[in-house]
């Protein structure tokens, strides 16, 4: 790299007013994110979404609804709000008031539900306009997906201003105890933005081709802020090491050549873990393997660029501002707590493992679920709304799967007929299925005699022809069929994939839930044999080693593991004031994909440090104390600033969000602390020359 960082120097200045026009440019496309955010990305493509498409263009069943809900308002109310509902909004398809419909009907409360027909219709600018049509109207609210879509995307756009402002005062601080400084401390903050501006410029540009989940509003920022800040600290303190002994210019190329390397190697580990996680084909991992890969790649990008190009246009100004005098970072302290750890490596090691094995304790009960209506905070009127429904008319404890048959010679025939009757029967045998709807249950005939002999009459023949074609599409047969269960339920699941089959499709909650929970269980162990394999490869290749990178991955999965089981003990068994629940489906793949990598980064750090003075003097505990004492700092630094950054987000509303941060700051915590300062140093005084050992490798 040293070509490379003569040129960085050389043209530092063209290269700051580069990137100082990019990031203007890119700041007025960057404002526009969340104009491109829908849904959760909780989608595959799959047999769910088929079906639906079949239901929506052969049988009217809507693609989404919205529900009006109206409290303790008359008859008359009602009425009026659905009339100027009906009149001002032209894309609703269909109505079903609660004045037609008892079952949505009670004095206390009733609810109507406006349904669309149009795959590709952006419902948010809908919900905007209806809630305006209304609101002179007391007691009227909505509810339903879109709603709740629309004010996920809000309160994610509060959430990060929220875990901004919590966080990089915060990591400021952290950074000036580093540098000392207030310009060093300020740049690398100042370089995250531009990191997290670029790619959001990136992603707006491809927006429109490209369906985006409202969770990477929150995931960038976080993922962006906090590796841009990791490199530029590892940068800026090699550079302020080589300054003591070099021109400006020697030092900022010294520091791309040995610091950027890690920077190149940490950014690769983490591609691996988000490349990783996009073989999983559900939208929110794709979304994050691609916002999340783009990220990174413009944080190695701002790192090798605009990072030095400052520093070499700051030069010694870096120290400007100084505030604290910051000792060398080869401290006695650090010296001493090193020669502590190796000199009781089995006192440690046994510690260690108690304390790891104490926090997976929790695991054991963990329960996965996908977001519903309580990943929306309290404070907004969608998820009031449906939680009073809820409470009066029991949504929850009900739902509806649609099956779709196809039969050859179709169904308007007594064979066909025959068949009907026996799949509603068969169906109706089973305990979790409460209703199933077809053209004898919604006409209460018994048997296909008495079908023929009805529909012969000529006052019934309309009736009976109008109700076979509700549920007749030529070859096709549709079945509304009510479970009394909920569909994110796993005996809901579980009744999806028995009855569903090549012949007998299914859609609904039921089936929605099953495919995405089985596409992330079918596919997590081939994204964990990624992530393991290329992350031993390259370590092997970095090392010379067969005992480091397995040790490494080792101490990445129990540490991974315990944090799982604290994530657990938090929010599944309601400590520290937050209320008992359940642990959000992805938590435990995208923070096992992001800390792997990330981890990864400091295990290099320590490690090569290490192996740089075991090959001096061949003394491996000698080595390891000095390697140790040597790096201790700026790991524990980097590791406390993305700690921070996204432990932050613990102070946020959305529970997905919050939980993704809090796992990765716990994560981090525990590898940083327990791992890479008392584990890996303790087992490579166990282990000694044997760490070092690789078959047919020349001395």
């Amino acid at each position: 790299m040293a070509r490379y960082s003569q040129f960085i120097t050389k043209h530092a200045k063209a290269l700051v007013a580069f990137w100082v026009v990019l990031i203007i440019v890119g700041s007025f496309f960057a404002i526009k994110i969340p104009e491109y955010l829908k849904g959760d990305g909780f989608k595959v493509n799959a047999e769910h979404q088929e079906v639906m498409a079949q239901l929506n263009k052969n049988f009217d069943v809507p693609t989404d609804s919205i529900l009006v809900v109206f409290d303790k308002n008359s008859d008359a109310t009602i009425k009026k709000a659905l009339e100027k509902i009906e009149k001002n909004e032209k894309s609703i398809d269909s109505i079903q008031s609660p004045l037609d419909n008892k079952k949505q009907y009670s004095p206390r409360l009733s609810y109507a539900v406006l349904n669309f027909n149009d795959t590709d219709q952006d419902l948010s600018p809908i919900v905007g306009n209806l809630r305006t049509l209304t609101e002179d109207m007391k007691g009227v609210d909505y509810t339903g997906g879109p709603v709740i879509s629309k004010d996920m995307n809000a309160a994610s756009q509060t959430d990060l201003m929220q875990a901004e402002m919590i966080g990089l005062p915060i990591a400021l601080v952290v950074l000036l105890l580093a540098f000392g400084s207030v310009v060093a401390a300020v740049l690398p903050i100042l370089i995250g933005v531009a990191t997290i501006i670029t790619t959001f410029f990136v992603i707006s540009l491809i927006g429109d081709s490209v369906s985006l989940s409202i969770y990477i509003l929150n995931i960038i920022p976080m993922l962006g802020l906090a590796l841009s800040i990791d490199f530029s600290l590892l940068l800026i303190n090699r550079y302020k090491e080589e300054r003591m002994t070099k021109s400006i210019e020697q030092s900022i190329q010294i520091a791309i050549q040995t610091a950027g390397k890690s920077i190149i190697f940490s950014a690769i580990c983490v591609m691996i873990g988000l490349g990783a996680m996009s073989v999983i084909k559900v939208e929110l991992f794709q979304n994050i393997a691609l916002g999340g890969s783009i990220v990174v790649f413009f944080a190695v990008i701002t790192a090798l660029t605009l990072s030095p190009a400052v520093l070499m246009l700051l030069g010694d100004r870096i120290n400007k501002w100084t505030l604290i005098r910051v000792k060398p970072s080869a401290t006695s302290r650090w010296h001493a707590f090193a020669t502590f750890v190796m000199k009781r490596p089995i006192i440690v090691v046994i510690a260690s493992f108690i304390i790891l094995g104490a926090m997976m304790i929790p695991i054991k009960d963990i329960k996965l679920t996908i977001p519903q209506i309580d990943a929306l905070p309290k404070t907004f009127d969608a998820r009031s709304a449906y939680e009073k429904l809820d409470d009066e008319f029991k949504l929850g404890q009900e739902t509806t799967a649609y099956a779709l048959v196809e039969r050859d010679g179709g169904w308007k025939n007594d064979d066909g007929r025959e068949e009907i009757l026996k799949l509603q029967k068969s169906l109706e045998k089973d305990p979790l299925v409460k209703d199933v709807q077809t053209q004898f249950s919604a006409t209460d005939l018994k048997s296909v005699k008495e079908w023929n002999q009805a529909s012969q009459l000529p006052q019934m023949k309309k009736t009976f022809t109008t109700a076979q074609n509700a549920f007749i599409h030529k070859d096709q047969l549709m079945m509304p069929i009510t479970l009394n269960v909920a569909g994110d339920s796993a005996k809901a699941q579980q009744w999806a994939r028995d009855w569903s089959s090549e012949n007998f499709k299914l859609a609904g909650s039921p089936k929605y839930n099953q495919e995405i929970f089985d596409e992330i269980k079918d596919q997590i162990v081939k994204a964990l044999l990624i992530i393991v394999i290329s992350t031993f490869i390259i370590l092997l290749i970095a090392f010379r080693s067969i005992l480091i990178p397995l040790k490494a991955i080792l101490m990445n999965i129990i540490g991974l593991t315990s944090a799982f089981g604290l994530l657990v003990y938090v929010f599944q068994y309601g400590h520290f004031g937050l209320e008992a629940g359940t642990i959000v489906l992805i938590i435990p793949v995208i923070t096992f994909c992001l800390v792997f990598g990330l981890s990864m980064d400091y295990e290099v750090f320590l490690i090569s440090r290490i192996q740089e003075e075991y090959l001096k003097e061949g003394n491996n505990t000698k080595a390891t104390i000095d390697g140790l004492t040597q790096t201790s700092k700026i790991i524990t630094s980097a590791a406390l600033i993305m700690i921070v950054l996204t432990g932050s987000f613990a102070f946020t509303d959305i529970m997905p969000v919050k939980q993704i941060g809090v796992g990765i700051a716990i994560a981090i915590a525990i590898d940083a602390t327990i791992i890479r300062l008392l584990l890996v140093p303790s087992l490579m005084k166990l282990f000694g020359d044997w760490n070092w050992w690789l078959p047919f490798k020349k001395k």
